[in-house]
């Protein structure tokens, strides 16, 4: 059977012993061969040889070469793409913690930038890396509280007594909604569901468009029909109106941003407190970060372009 042939680098007693025979030889003022340090050592002479050529032509030190050698080990290893202090750690430390944006958005938006103006490009799997490689302590325990949380196992959903009715008429659900708005190419067309909050006696509503995943977030007095019914009407006057073609009501596009939201306002907590100028700021968190199903772009860069295509249509229409 054939031996795996292994390689060992000098130890440190190894270098002593080849400076100390070299000391001796040019104190006897005699030669002293690479094969005899080989033999003395039980090593090959190629690998003496390399350790003498570590230095150049200054005499052989062994402190100096065991510096010399893990320099160039250093120097072989493959660099740390993220480096705490540089633009790209900095770029993508404010988007993990602070804008709560995943691994995998920020790696796509950075391969998404014009190359003059990214930081550099890292992958979602080097982030995700650099992560779990910190230190334990208080930056470690951001970043891994920024991440995601995992998804809920399949299977049927627990039925509740809360979740087991619908605030929305049967007419108004999303199975009968028209074939043409489940392409999403369309815009103008909105989903519609509540958060509910501790004990079901509080909720906010949530409007998600369907081409652009544009988000408003509404301040409800409670979860009934009639606060849902006035929180939608209020905040989708705000939007042009032929960005209101169609709202209906269930758990379609709301479903992954309602989990996104619970990053914001958690389970169990009094969603009457939360004020609409809070939500608005969620919102605008929400719709800043880059989505993959919009080839990292922001929901509010895709409707803001939305709304400039429909001011240049007009002007071409006046003129």
């Amino acid at each position: 059977m054939e031996q795996t042939r292994t390689y060992t680098h000098l130890s440190p007693e190894e270098r002593a012993v080849i400076m100390l025979e070299l000391h001796r030889a040019r104190e006897d003022n005699r030669p002293c061969s690479i094969r005899a340090l080989a033999r003395a050592l039980n090593r090959n002479p190629s690998t003496i040889s390399r350790e003498l050529r570590r230095l150049g032509d200054a005499p052989y030190d062994a402190t100096l070469a065991a510096i010399h050698y893990r320099q160039q080990r250093q120097n072989c290893r493959r660099q740390p793409v993220l480096v705490p202090g540089t633009r790209l750690y900095r770029y993508v430390f404010d988007r993990l913690v602070y804008r709560r944006w995943s691994p995998q958005q920020i790696a796509a938006r950075l391969r998404r930038m014009p190359a003059s103006k990214r930081p550099g490009l890292v992958s979602h799997e080097t982030i995700y890396a650099t992560i779990y490689a910190q230190p334990r302590g208080e930056l470690k325990k951001a970043l891994i509280e920024a991440l995601r949380r995992s998804k809920p196992r399949w299977g049927n959903r627990r039925t509740t007594a809360a979740t087991g009715r619908s605030f929305v008429p049967e007419e108004l659900r999303i199975q009968h909604r028209p074939e043409e708005i489940g392409d999403r190419l369309i815009p103008g067309h909105w989903e519609g569901d509540l958060i509910k909050g501790a004990y079901n006696r509080s909720a906010v509503g949530v409007l998600v468009e369907r081409h652009s995943r544009y988000l408003i977030l509404c301040k409800m007095d409670d979860g009934t029909a009639e606060a849902a019914l006035e929180g939608f009407t209020r905040q989708m006057k705000k939007m042009p109106a032929f960005m209101r073609k169609s709202l209906t009501y269930d758990r379609g596009s709301n479903e992954n941003t309602n989990g996104l939201l619970r990053q914001y306002l958690p389970k169990g907590m009094d969603l009457s407190t939360i004020s609409q100028t809070r939500l608005n700021d969620i919102a605008r968190l929400m719709n800043g970060r880059p989505r993959l199903a919009l080839d990292a772009q922001t929901p509010d860069e895709v409707r803001t372009k939305i709304l400039d295509d429909y001011a240049r249509h007009l002007v071409a229409l006046d003129s």
